[in-house]
């Protein structure tokens, strides 16, 4: 068996494999060997069918399978030992393939076309700068926090006529087309100030009309009265009629130790104060998540937009194509490709960062990984110490499941986290500390 490799530039190749009868035909003996043992065929003792039988009805598709499971063997083995950094996978020479005559050719020959990474450079010191935006949670925040859990928790009643803090539940129509909706929702605090009016007074079954562009200042309540997404909202014109069937009236709950326990679970806290800190905690967790995962984004961007890599552009989309089963077509190419290329590239200098830094995440790694997602899952300390002379057999079952989709799932996870960290504690991070209003500022001005 003879490979070449044929590189036309430093990203795109092609590999031509040379078989001979020699390299195919003993692994074709043993497999009609084989055949002639099992076989049961009319006419014949089981395992007493002659080779030559065998070779007549099976010879061909037996040649043919051992030759593709030879090729695959060693192309595979001919890109590990020379080191070939390729993308996606080998794309066979489908019209040569077609001219190949099976039943008369001894020899063959099979061209694959490659597509390679090209050696490249990433800077990894306090050279590199990324913005980060911590999250202040100031009394702002957490007094509309409480405010919300106050009336989440609150005592809910169902009043004959309506006022500006209820809820409203009922059927909505369009006066100049078909639409209606059975199960309209409209939280009449939301109302604009001039519409509101409307609202309130009204008693079940009672009806009101209105111009849809005035009644919400936010184009987001909009969108959800009407099931439409924000872009159409904005666009949405004309008179609407909706007719009450329930209102709902919650009224607040107060700061009491029932509250705390059912935010917080039995006796967390104790204390109107430690509540508000609880609160601001909580607040400060899940907003530092966020902040988190913006940064991050800053990382990618940053690498991704100072890191040359010269790619194949050529052989991935013909790759896509060809590995998709007729989902990526050209249409689909021409809108994702550069978002596919972004993603790529980023791939491409976390791995190169893993290896350069020898980074690697071990199975007992993935195992205390999965207990704690499965402890978390299920109530946290106390279901955990119900269950702790079984809880490695239950993680080594969730790892196992889905034919160990769990398992890669949380190893490149962990994975993706240390490659994060290590980059974070390598650059210079310029943070600036702002408001939620300003974190959410800067995320919707923020575009790949």
């Amino acid at each position: 068996m003879e490979i070449t490799l044929n590189k036309k530039n430093n990203t795109e190749g092609s590999i031509k494999i040379r078989v001979t009868e020699g390299d195919y035909q003993p692994h074709v003996e043993e497999k009609v060997k084989d055949y002639a043992r099992k076989a049961n065929i009319k006419g014949f003792r089981q395992g007493k069918v002659p080779t030559g039988v065998i070779k007549k009805m099976f010879g061909k598709s037996i040649m043919v399978e051992e030759i593709n499971h030879l090729l695959s063997h060693k192309l595979s083995d001919y890109i590990k030992e020379n080191n070939l950094k390729i993308l996606g996978e080998p794309l066979p020479d489908q019209e040569k393939a077609l001219t190949i005559d099976w039943d008369t050719q001894k020899s063959f020959e099979f061209d694959y076309e490659i597509g390679m990474v090209d050696e490249f450079s990433y800077e990894l010191s306090q050279k590199v700068k990324v913005k980060s935006y911590p999250i202040e949670v100031d009394s702002k925040v957490v007094d509309e926090t409480i405010s919300d859990l106050t009336k989440r928790f609150g005592k809910v009643s169902y009043p004959e006529t309506t006022e500006i803090s209820d809820n409203l539940f009922g059927e909505l129509r369009s006066v100049d087309s078909d639409f209606k909706q059975e199960n309209a929702f409209i939280a009449v605090a939301n109302i604009a100030k001039k519409e509101q009016k409307k609202f309130v007074g009204l008693k079940k079954d009672e009806e009101v009309e209105f111009e849809i562009e005035n009644l919400f200042s936010d184009p987001a309540n909009i969108a959800q009265l009407l099931g439409q997404s924000s872009d159409e909202a904005k666009s949405a014109r004309g008179k609407y009629v909706f007719k009450v069937s329930t209102i709902s009236r919650t009224e607040p709950a107060e700061l009491n130790q029932e509250l705390f326990d059912r935010v917080f679970g039995k006796d967390s806290v104790t204390s109107k104060e430690e509540f508000i800190a609880k609160v601001k905690e909580t607040i400060g967790e899940n907003y530092k998540r966020e902040s988190d995962h913006f940064f991050e984004h800053h990382i990618e961007d940053y690498y991704v937009e100072n890191t040359p890599i010269n790619l194949p552009d050529n052989f991935l989309k013909t790759w896509l194509k060809a590995s998709s089963k007729g989902e990526v077509t050209d249409e689909v190419l021409e809108k994702e490709f550069e978002h596919y290329k972004r993603s790529l590239k980023w791939d491409l200098v976390k791995n190169k960062i893993a290896e350069d830094n020898k980074i690697s995440v071990d199975a007992d790694e993935v195992r205390a990984k999965a207990k704690d997602l499965i402890i978390a899952q299920f109530g946290g300390k106390a279901f955990a110490d119900q269950i702790s002379d079984r809880l490695d057999g239950i993680a080594d079952n969730y790892l196992q499941n889905e034919n160990g989709q769990n398992f890669m799932k949380i190893y490149n996870q962990l994975r993706a986290e240390k490659i994060l960290k290590l980059i974070r504690e390598k650059i210079t991070v310029q943070e600036k500390k702002v408001t939620v209003d300003e974190f959410k500022k800067i995320v919707e001005e923020h575009k790949h």
